[in-house]
Parts: C-alpha cells; structure tokens; sequence
C-alpha cells in the first residue's frame, strides 16, 4: 500500500547535493507540534543507513508543502547545496507543476490568475482579493485543464508564487474547490483526511553540476 511505502521506494533523484523524494499526503515535512516523525527524518534515517554514516546526518529543508498535499520535495545533502536552492528558490527560478482533482470544471480551459491573498493565523487559512489591500501578498498562478474524469475534473497548475494555501484559496476563489478540502469548500472530505492536490514535477538549473533538473512523480492522484 502507498500508505507503507519505505522512503527507498519513494527516491525521485539524488546525487551528491540534493535528494528528491515523493512525500505521501498526511506527512509532515519539518517537525511540528503533533509530535509526528517527519519526512526529515526518514529521510535522515535512510541516507544513515546508505552510506553507513556515524553520528549526525545533514539534511537541509529547502522547500515545505502542506501536510493534507502530496508530492515532490527538494531537500539538500550538503549545507552548500541548501544555500544555492534557498537561493533559486528566492529569485523564483524553480518551476513548480501540481496537479489538482476539482469538484467543478473551470469556466476557461486555462488562465492566468493574479490577485492578492492574506493569511489568517488565527483560522490557519487564506482570503483571496483581486485587489490590492494593506497586508495582502501578490499571488500568481497559471492553471490548464487536463481532462474530466468520473466525477471530477484534473488541472495542471503551474504556481509561481508560494503564498500560504495559495492554490487551494485561488482555485476555490475561482470556483473550482479541490476534492476533499473542506477548508476551502469542498463538498465532503477524502477518507483519508487528504485533499487532492499534488506536487507533480519541478524543473531548475542544479546550482553546481549547472544541468537541468526535471523530476516528476509516477504516483497519480486517485479520481
């Protein structure tokens, strides 16, 4: 079952600065206040064993998703490797791709949507306003529609800024709620707690072997 699958299983790529693997919905990137044992450190634990390494093993966060999202993550093996993807990351010059099952099908088969989103902390969720306002952030993402499939419809999203829920606010303030993301309007929510949105492929310039870089997951979203 996906739900057991070792981390060895889920290696997208690696090489001596970077590991790539697919994080299963549920999971916690970094350690939080739940106490769960977060995908770091099962990452940690198995580039120990790899290379049978004593002592600590460095694993850098270079990126988070949300707990409920699936996908691809970046982390980095070498504290050079961290500075230089902290650094793409900054100058927005990673592609990010997800993909995102939705209750309603889109008005346009794709569009370009730029508006402002605020955080509320206190009910951990995003307003969206195609306005500017005081203590709002630019947001911006392109979304394609894919095809339908038995009772939802498939987007491919390309997220070019990375605000808090960004592509569940956008996507639901555009009509178009993700499956299983009551937060956001969702009819009803996944069995398993998750919402339908994943991190599908990432594509960047490796910052020290100077390559391009184009991962995706074979791990599909369940219609």
């Amino acid at each position: 079952m996906r739900d057991m699958l070792p981390i060895s299983e889920r290696i997208l790529y690696e090489d001596n600065h970077l590991i790539i693997v697919h994080k299963l919905s549920g999971e916690i990137v970094q350690e939080d206040k739940t106490g769960d044992e977060p995908l770091t450190e099962k990452v940690r634990a198995y580039l120990k064993d790899k290379y049978q390494k004593q002592g600590n093993v460095f694993v850098g966060i270079v990126h988070r998703i949300d707990r409920p999202v699936s996908g691809v993550v970046i982390y980095a093996k070498t504290s050079k490797g961290l500075l230089r993807m902290n650094e793409l990351f900054k100058l927005r010059k990673i592609r990010k791709f997800y993909h995102a099952l939705v209750e309603q099908k889109p008005k346009f088969e794709e569009q370009l949507l730029e508006q402002f989103i605020r955080k509320n902390e206190k009910l951990n969720r995003s307003v969206v306003s195609n306005e500017p306002k005081d203590g709002y952030l630019s947001a911006a993402l392109h979304y394609k529609y894919l095809h339908p499939t038995e009772n939802y419809h498939l987007l491919e999203v390309e997220l070019f800024t990375g605000r808090h829920h960004q592509i569940r606010a956008q996507l639901a303030a555009n009509g178009t709620c993700i499956k299983g993301d009551l937060k956001y309007g969702a009819k009803r929510s996944n069995p398993d707690a998750s919402i339908s949105l994943q991190a599908q492929r990432i594509v960047f310039e490796h910052p020290i072997a100077k390559k391009i870089i184009e991962v995706e997951t074979p791990f599909r979203l369940s219609p």
